[in-house]
């Protein structure tokens, strides 16, 4: 007999999880059991054509377009589905859906709940790209999009929303400049008014559960620590109810949303040891930043974990650790050549984009933040520093050389 793979493995083969502390669902989570016969992980499934026993069959497989069911490549497979129930484990909602990118998390749940004349609300500390979406294709649509204080709190929130705001959109800590968003209260604002809740909550994974504080759309950039090895491009978008899977599955599908199964192969092996990653990254961030945070040259570290930071009330009270990337603001008497003068010093510090992996990373900021709403004065030039798994100890001995570079 043909194994059938037209269908997930039932979510009763494996122990069930929730109930168990998270580096125990991490192991257990999207895997099929532990007293079955087979390999420990689930194997890679590709393919495009999907066959069916007979035409009845094929017929009826449109009656499961929101479930796991395999009709054809695009709607996902094996692979696929192991990931999707990992990922809604981690984030705590009902059902997630796989992206080829990160920017493609953000793409389509604003495509799936807004069309012309729409009014959506962006916090003026947003991920560059989600930005531009809002400045090109959404508006060009005939969408608006009205940038906000990021540290707005309920009543501002409530005075921004018009009857034609559908979408509030949050990214918290913003990914350059790390300020906390009141999601709880901006949550009820919107909700008061009929708007979607929507978080990028990239840095708070595992940290913060979106779906308990009053979000309604979660997105993830798994490119970061679900991956972990700076080798694969992967977004996820979960929610915690049926209604919502139905706008954002057909949203996806009308727009051909797909991902590599190899890609997701990856990011299921990542996931395995995110939480000891996690853990090792978020101390090892913290004992940089605390260091960073009394050099004379730093006019400030923008890490919410540090008692000093503005919103650290907030990160204390939603999310339960942080993870490893963080801001710097220099004192404003340094130029910007003299920041990438330190930047280019760094030895084990690359110079590139994005974060979540094993290495060190650092990049100018300053001239790289667009904002529209008033909130873009900082006192000095800026960097982003993402700590990886080095002994914090030589990741501080080379800052501290790279410091010294600054004036030359």
């Amino acid at each position: 007999m043909p194994e059938d793979h037209s269908r997930a493995p039932s979510r009763d083969a494996a122990p069930k999880t929730r109930s168990y502390g998270f580096s125990t669902r991490m192991s257990h989570a999207g895997r099929a059991g532990t007293h079955v016969h087979g390999f420990v992980n689930p194997g890679v499934h590709r393919g495009s054509t999907v066959l069916f026993p007979n035409s009845a069959a094929r017929r009826d497989g449109a009656k499961h377009r929101f479930e796991q069911f395999m009709t054809y490549g695009t709607q996902g497979g094996p692979t696929h589905y192991a990931l999707e129930d990992v990922i809604a484990e981690i984030e705590g909602g009902s059902r997630a859906m796989i992206l080829g990118t990160g920017l493609a998390a953000v793409a389509v749940p604003l495509l799936a709940w807004l069309k012309s004349g729409d009014h959506c609300l962006m916090p003026d500390s947003v991920y560059g790209p989600a930005r531009n979406l809002c400045e090109g294709l959404l508006k060009g649509w005939g969408v608006e999009t009205t940038y906000y204080d990021p540290t707005v709190d309920e009543a501002g929130m409530a005075a921004l929303i018009r009857p034609n705001t559908r979408v509030v959109y949050t990214e918290s800590p913003g990914s350059h400049t790390f300020e906390v968003q009141d999601i709880p209260a901006i949550a009820r604002a919107a909700h008061a008014r009929g708007a979607k809740v929507m978080m990028d909550n990239t840095w708070g994974i595992h940290h913060f559960m979106p779906f308990t504080h009053g979000v309604d759309v979660s997105i993830q950039a798994l490119t970061k620590y679900v991956g972990g090895h700076s080798d694969v491009l992967l977004g996820s978008v979960t929610v915690n109810s049926e209604e919502d899977w139905k706008v954002l599955r057909g949203a996806g599908s009308q727009l051909g949303q797909y991902a590599s199964p190899d890609d997701c192969w990856l990011a299921l092996r990542g996931v395995r040891t995110m939480n000891v990653r996690l853990k090792r990254q978020e101390a090892s961030g913290i004992e940089v930043a605390r260091w960073l945070s009394g050099r004379p040259e730093v006019l400030r570290v923008m890490h919410p974990a540090l008692e000093e930071h503005p919103q650290h009330a907030l990160w204390k009270r939603d999310f339960t650790g942080a993870c490893s990337l963080f801001g710097l603001v220099f004192q404003p008497r340094y130029a910007m050549e003299d920041v990438y003068r330190f930047i280019d010093g760094l030895a084990l510090f690359g110079i590139g984009a994005s974060w979540g992996g094993f290495e060190s990373l650092a990049i100018a900021t300053t001239g790289n933040i667009t904002r529209s709403a008033g909130t873009g004065d900082f006192g000095g030039p800026m960097a982003r520093i993402h700590v990886g798994l080095e002994d914090p100890a030589d990741l501080i001995a080379d800052l501290e050389q790279g410091l010294a570079r600054l004036t030359g």
